[in-house]
């Protein structure tokens, strides 16, 4: 494949599903990472897009907030081994809660094993991975319907989690960096996000490689408020390291081999 046409198949892919891993391009254009970054770079230097550690991003304003179809479909196997390693920070008879996002979502699935489990979330898909699950007790939240993450938001959320105090948070966003922490493009979103923070003890984000140095516009939490970051290997490691002088506990995970189709194929409409 000629290079115009594997430029055109990469940009096509990122206007779709707004960022992409190097792997992830690398297989789709049939060509080695070493190929594939001499594209990117190329792209680059055209205003075409931006390259990022592991991967490339489209330009996109502070405010911007990617549909949930393409959201899933980014770093599937990332996701995968990230919910995974979540997944072991939970046991029989915690109460945690769980936040809206394509990697949350994958790890409420891992749970539903987990004997005594308490479950409160703002999330509709979590709740509906869960919900047929005798052994998970599952608290969902009242709120306004935010269509874009399939999340229960407004002060209605909110005031449902006065005075809960649970194990742990798992929660996710649009971006991590040490200088601003997790970061999401929207206020509301921010808002009922701190409130979930704030019902526990530690709070665990989950972060797939591509949103690593990513910083949009509503800060959810500091990076000093983060007790514990699970991440996959292709993250910047300067990010990563600045993060752990911060007092940040960073997990780093390594992805199957393959994708994990059933990360990808989630059951929101446009998901095909």
């Amino acid at each position: 494949m000629f290079a115009p046409e594997r430029h055109r198949l990469i940009l096509a892919h990122l206007q779709m599903h707004e960022s992409a891993t190097l792997r992830e391009l690398s297989a789709l254009t049939s060509s080695s990472e070493v190929t594939t970054r001499r594209d990117l770079r190329s792209l680059e230097a055209d205003g075409r897009l931006k390259r990022r550690h592991g991967g490339a991003v489209l330009e996109a304003g502070p405010a911007h907030e990617p549909p949930y179809a393409a959201k899933a479909r980014v770093a599937a196997a990332e996701k995968a081994a990230i919910a995974e390693a979540a997944a072991a920070l939970v046991g029989p008879g915690d109460a945690v809660v769980i936040g809206p996002g394509t990697t949350t979502w994958a790890l409420a699935r891992l749970l539903v094993d987990c004997p005594d489990l308490i479950v409160v979330t703002n999330s509709l898909l979590v709740t509906e991975a869960l919900m047929d699950t005798p052994a998970v007790e599952v608290h969902v939240t009242g709120g306004i319907l935010r269509a874009s993450i399939h999340a229960l938001i407004g002060p209605a959320a909110e005031r449902s989690l006065a005075g809960l105090r649970t194990v742990r948070t798992f929660i996710s966003g649009n971006g991590v960096t040490a200088e601003r922490g997790l970061t999401t493009p929207n206020p509301l979103v921010a808002s009922i996000d701190r409130v979930l923070v704030a019902a526990a003890r530690e709070v665990v984000v989950l972060a797939d490689s591509t949103k690593i140095g990513q910083d949009t516009m509503c800060q959810t939490i500091p990076p000093e408020a983060m007790t514990h970051l699970i991440v996959d290997e292709g993250a910047d490691r300067r990010e990563i390291e600045r993060l752990r002088e911060l007092g940040v506990q960073v997990q780093v995970v390594a992805p199957a081999t393959a994708p994990v189709a059933d990360v990808v194929d989630w059951p929101g409409p446009g998901g095909s």
